[in-house]
């Protein structure tokens, strides 16, 4: 029981059981709903916290079944048990590391809804290939997380492709896990529009933004904002928007700009549009209070060679390689395939501890 002791401290068990205590006694009072934003966000917190418990709970009784199991294994010779009981550690120790990864979530709107956008840099058909590659790739890990993945905004390529795509990506914690995937992405290819079969190198940005909702104050002064409706595009087909109704919204003391045209009302696009304008200064705000604390990677650096924070090699090998924290792995395919859970992980970790790799591209 030694490790789930060190388990529980982590965890700080008592700590949160103090302040659900803490939160219980003021939703008691009468005058608690007086302030409905400040209301709504101690609820949720106490929400929050009473599902981890919750779940070290239902750990705890996992561990009991478990030490049953052995026992009877060990006593009587039972060999089913210790089978069962192997199991049960397997699936105990994939929970346990699920909620140590959730432990590392610990700003405010980590467990918040994300919004993400994917713009593809200088190198027209490359880049914007490689952009629908990541954006096919971010759909993979949100399914197989079980979160809602909804493109907001999308233009395609001029031949194949995409030059940006605005996403909301739905579910507790998306923007806490997302919040790793923000920067440059570099991919190293023999290009399949190249009938040369030249190697090429593409970059694309990635931004990831918290959803915010009421009990998040941001304040923008309407005199900061153009707002233009244009038509929607698209590579056509029945469903496509053809009406007047697609929302550009540009923030100008900011240079922030955000479209909408999935809906085919321009009240809906419009207050899309100014939901994800307002997460975007938000984010930007964040980024500013960080940057106050520790110097971390840049979000707006130039995409181009020396600024990118993965780089994804398919030739004449295949590696994907973490520049910040230095995690590589060899399973390219996966990786382009959803599979981001360890380079998420290990994010969260240098975060925590500020210990960041000093990783170049000599090895990639």
């Amino acid at each position: 029981m030694s490790d789930f002791y060190l388990f529980e401290v982590r965890f700080d068990l008592e700590g949160k059981e103090r302040r659900i205590d803490e939160l219980s006694h003021l939703s008691n009072q009468p005058d608690f709903w007086n302030d409905h934003l400040k209301a709504k966000k101690l609820s949720q917190e106490k929400s929050k916290y009473e599902s981890e418990i919750k779940i070290v709970s239902e750990i705890e009784t996992t561990i009991s079944d478990i030490e049953t199991l052995l026992e009877l294994g060990t006593e009587e010779g039972d060999s089913a048990s210790i089978k069962e009981a192997k199991k049960e550690t397997q699936a105990l120790t994939s929970k346990i590391s699920a909620m140590e990864l959730q432990n590392m979530l610990s700003e405010p709107e980590d467990s918040n809804n994300a919004i993400l956008t994917i713009n593809a840099g200088a190198g027209g058909t490359e880049s914007q290939d490689w952009a629908e590659m990541l954006l096919r790739m971010y759909q993979k890990w949100s399914s197989a997380h079980g979160y809602q993945f909804q493109i907001i905004d999308l233009l395609p390529g001029d031949d194949a492709g995409l030059k940006n795509v605005t996403a909301m990506i739905s579910g507790h914690n998306a923007f806490g896990f997302l919040k790793s995937e923000a920067g440059v992405h570099r991919l190293v290819r023999i290009s399949p529009f190249d009938s040369a079969k030249r190697r090429h190198t593409s970059f694309t940005s990635v931004f990831v933004s918290p959803e915010i909702d009421d009990t998040y104050e941001v304040t923008i002064n309407p005199a900061d904002l153009r707002i233009d409706v244009y038509r929607s595009g698209g590579k056509g087909g029945q469903g496509v928007n053809t009406t007047d109704s697609a929302v550009r919204i540009t923030h100008n003391p900011t240079g922030i700009v955000v479209t909408c045209q999935q809906e085919r009302s321009q009240i809906k696009n419009k207050d899309i549009a100014m939901k994800v304008l307002k997460s975007r200064l938000y984010e930007k705000y964040l980024e500013e209070e960080r940057a106050k604390q520790q110097k971390v990677e840049d979000t707006k650096k130039k995409i181009e060679w020396g600024s990118q924070i993965r780089s994804y090699v398919l030739h004449p090998y295949k590696m994907v390689k973490d520049h910040r924290t230095g995690a590589s792995t060899s399973s390219a395919d996966k990786v382009l395939n959803g599979d981001l859970d360890e380079f998420i992980r290990n994010f969260l970790k240098c975060r925590l501890s500020g210990d960041w790799a000093l990783a170049t591209d000599d090895d990639i």
